[in-house]
């Protein structure tokens, strides 16, 4: 099969084409499946720039999540069966094969049946991004469970025209929440409104943590969400209210000033939800299935929307890491084998 296949790791230029033997079923419970698309994702430029999770074994097919159709069934496969469309996100962090590729095969618990109202390419935009942006906000935030309305919560999401940030806008709303977003322009201001953002602060022209505070009358939100990490990170801790809640996507810097956090007395929050296939906990993983069946039935139901800001064919991975770095992004990149 063709694959973006990594044998060093660096600069965009490592993302080549190549074909490998495609992948085959291991054990009972995966399925081998056609791809139709990939999502390409934040973490994706960080291991091919700085080396997997598994350095040493190489050559290494990054891409967290996508879509495709099942080709073949393990044994014990309940689920699914040879023609079912699906999308996923499983794989791409060194230790086995990922999405760029034109198969790949995947435990079934982290697999879940496409919405039937999306395209391949709309559907692979989805996983690992609305998987976080659920984790964060309905799991384990301070945003009630989502199936549950109240209008008592108060939620900042930086970067709410990413693709986490998009999604978690949605999310929030859906929960009753109010919710203030930071963008860099007003295309992005227009388009995260449009989601349903009540406050759309230009942090490139606004002073956005006084901004948010004037929103929540000088209180602080009740939970923030940081797709940004660095200082972003510690200056939120002064935009959210005492005993709030702080989750962040990215790790803490040494030098983080927890001053203010603690003074606050924040509960920080750190999401990573590509712990389940790190750490083998196959509970968590079917959990995170799980949330894609009940995102799939939220967006056929009209009560959800990816926006997928550009596509580019699997040969030009580089390119697609080359745009995502620009961070001009509305919504998600995904590559079409």
């Amino acid at each position: 099969m063709k694959a973006i296949a990594i044998t060093e790791f660096g600069d965009p230029e490592v993302l080549v084409l190549r074909e490998v033997p495609e992948p085959e079923i291991q054990a009972a419970d995966e399925l081998k499946i056609q791809l139709r698309a990939a999502s390409v994702n934040p973490i994706d430029t960080k291991l091919r720039q700085r080396g997997t999770f598994f350095p040493d074994r190489r050559p290494a097919i990054l891409g967290c999540d996508g879509a495709g159709v099942v080709v073949a069934v393990g044994t014990a496969v309940q689920r699914f069966r040879v023609g079912d469309e699906v999308y996923f996100c499983y794989g791409g962090l060194g230790d086995r094969g990922g999405c760029y590729a034109e198969y790949t095969v995947v435990p079934e618990i982290a697999v879940a049946h496409k919405p039937k109202s999306l395209s391949f390419i709309q559907a692979a935009a989805l996983p690992l991004a609305v998987i976080t942006a659920w984790e964060a906000l309905g799991d384990r935030g301070a945003v009630p469970p989502l199936n549950v309305l109240s209008t008592a919560k108060t939620v900042l999401i930086h970067a709410g025209a990413g693709g986490v940030g998009h999604l978690a806008i949605q999310l929030a709303r859906r929960s009753g929440a109010a919710v203030a977003t930071t963008i860099s322009s007003a295309a992005k201001a227009r388009f995260t409104e449009s989601l349903g953002a009540t406050l759309a602060i230009n942090y490139t022209t606004r002073d956005w943590v006084q901004a948010v505070l004037d929103w929540t009358g000088g209180k602080g939100v009740d939970f923030a969400l940081d797709t940004v990490g660095g200082t972003t990170f510690s200056e939120t801790f002064k935009a959210v209210r005492p005993y709030g809640t702080l989750a962040t996507l990215l790790e803490p810097g040494a030098d983080t000033p927890w001053k203010i956090a603690r003074q606050r007395n924040l509960l920080i929050q750190l999401t990573l939800m590509l712990t389940p296939q790190l750490m083998g906990l196959r509970d968590a993983l079917a959990h995170q299935g799980n949330i894609l069946e009940q995102v799939a039935t939220l967006v056929d139901r009209g009560e959800l929307q990816v926006v997928v800001d550009k596509t580019f064919p699997l040969g030009a991975a580089a390119d697609a890491h080359r745009y995502l770095s620009q961070r001009l992004v509305q919504g998600k990149v995904v590559l079409v084998p």
